[in-house]
Parts: C-alpha cells; structure tokens; sequence
C-alpha cells in the first residue's frame, strides 16, 4: 500500500473513533445521588452542610472530585445532581460549572429507589434512547482513569443489552459494614472486561460470614454504582416495585400538566415509596450483571475511615488539620483552619472540631454519631441548628 493512502486511511479511521467516542459521550449520562445528610460526620457535615459539600478526604469537596472524575466520560451538560431541596443552592455554590436545572432537590428523600426512578424519568425525557449512571457523591477513587475504563464498559453493556449493570469492589478484607455481591457465570465481555451475571445480593454480613464471602472469591463489595437505560430500569421498577412505578407515572403527569418540575415534585415525590433500590428491585431482577472494579474505593463512611487516607505519626495518630499528641496513641482529631486540637494521655479517641461543636468519642463509638445527632436535633446555638 502506498504510504500516502496508508497514512490517509489511518486518519480516516481515527476520525470515525474519535467520531464514535463522541457519540457516545452525547447519549451518555450521569446522575449523582447527594442527597444524604452525613450524620456520621457531624459536627463537620450538617444538614445544609452535608459530608459530600466538604473537603473530608483531599483538597476539595466530595462532589467536586465525583463530577470532575466524569471529565472525558460525559459531557458537564449530560451530569444531573439529585439532592435534597435544602442543599440545592450549596450544591451549585460547590459545583457552580453544573447547569442549575441539572441539580434536582427532593422536598423529602424517599430512599435510593425513588431517586433512581426521578434519574430515569430526567434521563428519558432528555434523551430516550441513552444509557445513564447513577453515583453516590461521597465515595473516595484515586484512580480516576481505572474508574472511567470500568464505567465505559458499564455503559457498553447497558447500551447493547437489557441489563441492569452493577460495578462490585473486590473485596480487601472480610468488611462486615458494607453489602455484597455474589457473581455468577461470565455473560459479557464489554471493553475486553468480563461481566458477570448477579447471582444475589445481601446485606452487610457478621464477620464469619464476610470471611467466608472473601475465601470464595465470588463476591464483591455492593458499592452502590449502576448503569441502565431509562426504559430498562422503569420496566424493571414496574415489575417488582409497582406502587413506586405508579407514583413516578403521577410524577410525570403532574410535570406535563403543571409544566414545572419542582411544583410537580412538591405535590407528588414525598408520597413515592420510601425503599432502596436494592431491596426494590436488584434483589429481585433477573437481568442483573456486574463488573469487577479494577480501581481502588472507599465509600468513608465514618470518621475513623480518614485513618486510611492521610499519614500517621509513630503512634499511629492521624491529623486532619493542626494537632499535637504526647503520650496518646490511635487517635484522629480534625480541626479547623487556625484551630488546634492537642492531646495527652489518651487512646483511640475521635476529636473533631467545628465553629460551634466540638465531638469526642471513643473510635469504637463511632456508629453511635448518627444516634447522637438525634439527640440534638432540636438544639440551637446563635439561631443555627446543630445538625
């Protein structure tokens, strides 16, 4: 071959790729689930103020490093937001590069399965024939372009099939605080990745069970991340969730005849059933397939979790922020900018330090923070609520 038509040739199919990839990003989307309140996190996370609008892990805020991790994935134009409607102007204040009517606020949160379902119903009306992701806002990846390569065999495998595709985290140890996944046979081979078909998933497991899980090899960690089509997952919901299919059909109605989606939303969405998407649907369908992640995760779901993530001293201290120890060991403080938190003759504490809160428990208490949030709901410090 002439190097000329050669060379010519080789254009032309890198422009017809790059064309493709193109397309694809445009029939592409993402919805991220940041709705939650992070009461694990208080008295740094509140309400308004929430764990994935804060800088708990690295330099900027959750949601920050979640969408720009998208970068090359999806188009900013193509990342919806689904929030609660009290953080919805933090949100934007955090992500101001996110179109505003991209950001959705739930005037009452009914759980991941009616979150998944409004995503559809967005999704559907935007671009019936793409495939969407739905993402928890909060999760720590180091390894963005690992995330990007797994999540576009996701999208391969949910644009060519009537999958409902999950992403599962290889597990590093016999974790009892997170779900698994138990993966059968290979049905796919999205990307050159093989996907598996999801036998079951179950709920966070004691510690002999998590052992048994791992020694198996067969299950993965449930990280919460999903890819579909619009019409697959809707069809799926009215299947095994079908009050929550009747409710996301009066949504829609509503939408039509009140052409505004936030009025529609105020007089249907807090009547949807209130349920996750897994005990909904994905331990019910069966057309249930997942990938095997090849990047590292951690979904940081409680303070002592920071340990994993910043360097400790030679007693195993970790500093969030300015701290001083003599003679105290294990323990994680995180302080605010212009504050010190110092200890002395003390072990495996939590200390955290806020403008109006200061917290200080034991680390295995940690999964008592939420209960103590409660507690203060009604507590007011110079007319701010303390959670």
């Amino acid at each position: 071959m002439d190097a000329r038509v050669f060379l010519v040739d080789l254009f032309s199919r890198q422009r017809v790729h790059s064309f493709v990839a193109s397309e694809n990003m445009n029939n592409r989307y993402v919805v991220i689930m940041a709705g939650g309140r992070g009461e694990r996190f208080w008295p740094q996370s509140r309400l308004r103020r929430p764990k994935h609008l804060l800088p708990i892990v690295g330099d900027e805020p959750m949601l920050v490093q979640t969408v720009n991790r998208l970068g090359g994935l999806v188009p900013v134009e193509n990342v919806f937001v689904v929030t609660n409607s009290e953080q919805r102007d933090a949100v934007l204040e955090t992500c101001p590069n996110l179109l505003p009517e991209r950001v959705v606020g739930e005037p009452e949160g009914r759980d991941t399965a009616a979150a998944v379902a409004l995503s559809a119903l967005l999704v559907q009306r935007e671009n019936p024939s793409a495939a969407f992701a739905m993402l928890p806002a909060d999760h720590v990846i180091e390894d963005n372009a690992g995330f990007r390569t797994i999540l576009d065999s996701a999208f391969e495998a949910a644009e060519t099939q009537d999958l409902l595709v999950t992403i599962g985290i290889r597990p590093t140890e016999p974790a009892t605080g997170y779900g698994y996944i138990q993966r059968g046979e290979p049905c796919g081979e999205p990307g050159g990745r093989t996907l598996y078909n999801a036998v079951r998933f179950v709920e966070k497991p004691d510690r002999e069970t998590a052992e048994s899980y791992v020694a198996s090899g067969d299950y993965l960690w449930n990280a919460g991340m999903f890819v579909w089509r619009p019409e697959v997952i809707l069809k799926a919901i009215a299947s095994h969730a079908p009050d929550l299919a009747k409710g996301i059909n009066a949504l829609d109605d509503a939408w039509t005849e009140e052409a505004s989606l936030d009025e529609a939303m105020q007089s249907v969405y807090p009547k949807l059933t209130k349920i996750s998407v897994d005990f909904a649907v994905m331990e019910k369908a069966e057309n249930v397939a997942v990938l095997e992640s090849a990047f590292d995760w951690d979904d940081v779901g409680e303070w002592p979790a920071i340990e994993r993530h910043f360097p400790a001293d030679e007693m195993g201290n970790v500093f969030r922020g300015a701290g001083l120890a003599l003679e105290s060991k294990g323990n994680v403080t995180y302080a605010e900018d212009g504050h010190l938190v110092a200890l002395l003759g003390v072990d495996d504490l939590i200390v955290v330090q806020s403008a109006d809160a200061t917290l200080v428990c034991r680390k295995d208490m940690a999964q008592g923070i939420k209960e103590l949030t409660r507690k203060l709901v009604d507590e007011v410090k110079d007319g701010e609520k303390l959670v």
